[in-house]
């Protein structure tokens, strides 16, 4: 049998393992040094605890687990399972006979129902980082995976807004770093409660959500339609038609809101936050530019109940590339109640396709063997075992070529795997405790002393 992947899965080089770590490193001492401390959580949960949390068209993107009993069953009973298993594949999933577990969608649902079982022990208000892998029965395209890692940093036990401003701050800092320039989007679910009170849809919050969070995907004219084919009347799409002209100030389209929004309180609410949200972030010092009221974005997940973000790269075409917002009721569905929360993520996968694309990786994002020692056979291999033990101890990389083979097929090896320098230990230079080394970049060769290499 050919051998091939799973769809949306990929197999990652040691090139890409290393840049991937670069990524991670820099994002996990940000966490650290905004005073997150990390978490893990399993791979898969019970899928009570996931269904129900990310609205419709997430729950059918969870990938179900097939009970074990069912492998263990007798084959006249297997078949019967298994024909009940295909029967239910185009209904909601609530034979626990079938599956009663999953593979985890994101990594927020489980970490509230890690603060669920543990809040005695928490110390509030409680920030954890998770960097962890999610999968997402989704169609794989250019930046969207089956398997792909997310990067949380989240605070829960806190409602105060200085939580929202800093998260701001985490994230520009973060992606300077990565020299990724990027765009914030940001809104609040109660401005989107306000519109739908205001266009008179408030029992369509949801599918007024869901159709809006496709914006950028479908156009205006996609948006109205699927409005229309969720029973949204035109009347009500006329008077939301203000949300597709939007100018280029922020706090130009709150003012306007405010005055749609008169004697409407939550969406007045709304607007009182995202303004405080905005304000601070540029008494801080932040770039207007980097930082957008969109008053379209809705997110489409239906935990998130007050600010939304969403970011997105300049200088590359890649959907987002991190989102996240406020999610104050998210613990109650598991029975603890008054614990608010907020969090972001980034998507590591996409932010590595951008800084690809726009070749921004560091060469020292590579993890290359600094020194190949040719292998000559006899004592000069011992001897150059040595001299590696002595580089490794100072945490220089270093390796031997396993065979005493022609110096041309060494060199290519070198080469190919882009080790920095070959070195010579051979018998003159044993006798005469020296060291020749070449370096394959610059093309330079030469011999110094054993002691002068060990600290140079």
């Amino acid at each position: 049998m050919k051998p091939s992947l799973a769809k949306g899965t990929r197999d990652f080089t040691s090139l890409e393992v290393s840049r991937r770590k670069y990524i991670i490193n820099i994002l996990q001492k940000n966490f650290e040094l905004f005073g997150f401390q990390p978490l893990e959580t399993p791979s898969f949960e019970n899928l009570s605890t996931l269904t129900g949390k990310y609205g419709e068209e997430g729950d059918r993107l969870i990938f179900k687990i097939l009970n074990s009993s069912i492998n263990e069953a007798k084959e006249d009973k297997k078949t019967q399972m298994l024909t009940d298993f295909q029967k239910a594949l185009d209904k909601p999933f609530s034979a626990e006979s079938l599956t009663d577990k999953a593979l985890r969608y994101d990594l927020t649902v489980p970490f509230a129902r890690f603060v669920a079982m543990n809040h005695g022990k928490l110390t509030f208000p409680y920030k954890r980082y998770q960097i962890q892998p999610v999968w997402r029965a989704d169609r794989p395209q250019k930046g969207r995976f089956r398997e792909f890692y997310q990067c949380d940093a989240d605070v829960v036990g806190s409602e105060s807004l200085w939580q929202e401003v800093d998260l701001v701050q985490l994230y520009l800092k973060s992606f300077t770093e990565l020299k990724v320039s990027v765009t914030i989007h940001i809104n609040n679910r109660k401005i989107l409660s306000g519109l739908a009170e205001y266009a008179g849809i408030t029992d369509k919050l949801i599918d007024f959500t869901v159709a809006l969070d496709k914006l950028d995907k479908i156009g205006k004219d996609g948006v109205v339609k699927e409005l229309l084919e969720r029973n949204i009347s035109q009347e009500s799409i006329d008077k939301l038609d203000f949300l597709f002209n939007q100018s280029n100030d922020a706090l130009e389209n709150l003012l306007q809101l405010k005055e749609k929004f008169a004697g409407n309180e939550i969406g007045l609410k709304g607007v009182e936050e995202l303004e405080f949200v905005i304000t601070q972030s540029l008494n801080l010092g932040v770039n207007i530019q980097n930082l957008v009221f969109d008053i379209t974005l809705a997110r489409g997940l239906d935990y998130y109940t007050g600010a939304i973000f969403e970011v997105k790269a300049d200088e590359a075409q890649m959907g987002s590339i991190g989102g996240g917002g406020r999610y104050d009721n998210l613990t109650e569905v598991f029975g603890v109640k008054n614990i608010p929360g907020i969090g972001i993520s980034f998507g590591l996968d996409r932010i590595y396709l951008v800084m690809e694309e726009l070749n921004l990786f560091p060469e020292e994002a590579a993890s290359n063997v600094e020194y190949l020692f040719v292998n000559f056979g006899g004592e000069e291999t011992s001897e150059a075992l040595k001299l590696i033990i002595k580089l490794r101890e100072k945490g220089i990389s270093a390796e031997l070529y396993p065979e005493s083979a022609k110096i041309n097929k060494q060199f290519t090896y070198a080469e190919k795997k882009g080790i920095k320098n070959l070195v010579f230990l051979g018998e003159e230079e044993v006798k005469n405790n020296t060291v020749t080394f070449k370096n394959l970049e610059a093309g330079e060769q030469k011999t110094v002393s054993l002691e002068e290499f060990l600290n140079s």
